[in-house]
């Protein structure tokens, strides 16, 4: 009889639980299905609102279920910049879009300095057709400040606020706590290296004077650039604005209306009568960069021309193959060689935005940008970071072009061996002892390193950072005195990079589309294509279903007559079909 009971309890127990899980995964997929992309009207009378609803990233993210909070089913939308940028110039030459409303006070946000940087190059471009830009905002943090300098007319909250202290570089040093817990840090480090920071938080207690230096150069550039552009934006003498600055005297809503930093105090009520100012009638509508970027459509014209390829290195560099948040060597490595292949792609861009990482990765990636330099034009983007690895990747290039905001540089090598066993015997009670065939078999195991042992690693590191080095100098057409002098693992700002020969021109994902256009010798005829990762498992399951979802809004909500659209509009989406100059579908 007790067997019975239980045998019938877990049964219920059984199926009450597989009930429970499927109507999870029910309530999961519903969730995400009502977040994905709907079909967008755009009014007659639209006013482009950028509100950082959503995060702007610097590369496409495959995964479709990022943004998405799987305990909440709350999303928030990632927008590439490439899509970003694209749907600023559509918006400048779209008849319905009459001007741009900075109100940054959404969820997302921007994932690196040099992203806020193209994002103002690009509202700097749309000011150019004529068309207004306003911002507004209860609070202005300094990046939405040095974006928001770029309107024609900047109004706060009355009280409201704003930071505008300066940049700093800080550094947490973890020496202290590791000497309590018994742990030993052994750096291997090129003398030649001072700069190579990285290792510094698990042997010192503060910066070194070298470090000390490059940081705060580093520090300086980047302020000089965004108050710089500030200063031009809104008429500030830059004298003025270090007093300013060092003073803390632009705070209260008050002292930004005295020293110029905005035109007016209100609140966002008044706002209409901003708006009907500058004759946008009362019957206008917001939608937001996200919702106006998904409406820009292929550029229909162009489908059967010679392609310019964006392939995207974005995170850190690691070995082997993979999908995800980081760059896996072998990975990018064989999507550089099918963009090699393919004879429609006449012209590469490299968008990297890495801070480096494994140096056997990034040695695999190089050579394949090597081999597909030597037959079509390359042109190297850089996003906010392209130091060390990501600087080693991208040296091969025809053309580097950076943002001023881009971290770049820091050409370098260092190892690292954590020593565990005073911690595990002191703190734990943990002793290790075994056998080896040969006297360097053991590494850290039962005693200290030998000094062979530490010469054989030294060995190594020599070896990469000579290669690095020499590499630098075919690449960029240096001396190799010239590399070794502003090598070192020194980090630099783009603004400085050009000067010193690490970077051939400023500019962002644009002005690299441009350049590789006109080394591939396009002319008009070109169209640009993402090389993007291909979900798997699950996640294409998800991808699927969000393309599915997406389209049935698309065909229901547009009322298109065109028998065989859908088909079209599936193959460009198969072939990666992205517009750089505006179609306009018309939704009303």
């Amino acid at each position: 009889m007790n067997f019975v009971k239980t045998f019938l309890a877990g049964l219920l127990a059984v199926v009450v639980g597989t009930f429970l899980v499927f109507f999870f995964w029910i309530f999961i997929l519903l969730g995400i299905a009502g977040s994905m992309e709907k079909s967008v009207v755009v009014h007659p009378e639209s006013i482009l609102k950028i509100d950082f609803s959503e995060v702007l990233t610097d590369a496409p993210s495959s995964d479709p279920l990022a943004g998405i909070d799987l305990m909440t089913l709350q999303t928030t939308r990632q927008l590439s910049l490439f899509k970003a940028l694209r749907a600023i110039e559509a918006a400048g030459a779209d008849d319905r879009i009459k001007g741009i409303y900075l109100r940054m006070n959404g969820e997302g946000g921007v994932t690196g300095s040099a992203l806020l940087e193209e994002l103002r190059e690009a509202l700097l471009e749309f000011k150019q057709s004529g068309k207004f830009i306003i911002a507004y905002n209860e609070t202005y943090s300094q990046g939405q400040y040095y974006l928001a300098s770029v309107a024609d007319k900047i109004y706060l909250q009355p009280e409201g606020g704003m930071d505008w202290s300066g940049l700093s570089s800080n550094v947490m040093f973890y020496k202290g706590l590791l000497d309590k817990l018994d742990l030993r840090a052994e750096v291997f480090r090129p003398t030649a290296c001072k700069y190579k920071s990285a290792v510094e938080p698990f042997i010192l207690d503060k910066m070194s004077s070298a470090n000390r230096e490059q940081m705060q150069a580093l520090v300086n550039s980047m302020w000089g650039t965004i108050s710089g552009a500030v200063c031009e934006s809104r008429g500030i003498d830059s004298v003025k604005m270090r007093r300013i600055t060092d003073n803390l005297q632009v705070t209260l809503p008050e002292e930004a209306l005295e020293y110029g930093f905005v035109d007016s105090l209100v609140y966002e009520d008044q706002m209409e009568d901003v708006f009907a100012e500058l004759g946008v009638s009362d019957d206008y509508d917001f939608i937001t960069l996200g919702d106006y970027a998904s409406q820009v459509g292929a550029d229909l014209k162009n489908i059967s021309a010679d392609q310019v390829a964006i392939v995207y290195a974005d995170g850190q560099i690691v070995d082997g193959e993979g999908y995800g948040k980081e760059i896996y060597g072998n990975t990018l490595a064989a999507k550089i060689a099918g963009v090699r292949e393919d004879e429609k792609v006449k012209a590469v861009v490299l968008r990297v935005n890495s801070p480096g990482g494994s140096a056997l990765a990034s040695d695999v990636i190089w050579r394949e940008v090597e081999l597909l330099r030597a037959e079509k034009p390359v042109v190297v983007s850089m996003g906010s970071y392209a130091a060390s690895g990501g600087y080693y990747i991208s040296c091969p290039a025809d053309v580097i072009v950076a943002d001023r905001l881009t971290l770049t540089g820091s050409i370098g090598v260092f190892g690292m061996i954590l020593d565990t066993r005073e911690a595990l015997k002191n703190k734990l009670g943990i002793t290790i002892d075994g056998v080896k065939s040969n006297a360097s078999s053991s590494f850290l195991a039962t005693e200290p390193l030998t000094p062979i042992q530490r010469s054989m690693i030294m060995r190594g590191v020599d070896k990469v950072y000579t290669t690095f080095t020499n590499d630098v100098a075919e690449g960029r057409n240096l001396p190799i005195e010239k590399v070794l002098d502003i090598a070192g693992g020194r980090v630099w700002s783009g603004a400085d990079a050009l000067g010193i020969g690490l970077i051939d021109t400023y500019g962002g994902l644009k002005t690299a589309i441009a350049l590789a256009v006109d080394k591939a010798d396009l002319g008009d005829n070109y169209r640009v294509t993402e090389v993007t990762e291909t979900p798997t498992g699950f996640a294409a399951f998800i991808a699927s279903l969000n393309v599915s979802v997406r389209e049935a809004f698309t065909r229901s909500e547009l009322g298109l007559m065109m028998k065989d659209y859908n088909t079209v509009r599936e193959a460009f989406r198969q072939q990666g079909v992205l517009m750089y100059s505006p179609y306009k579908v018309e939704m009303r």
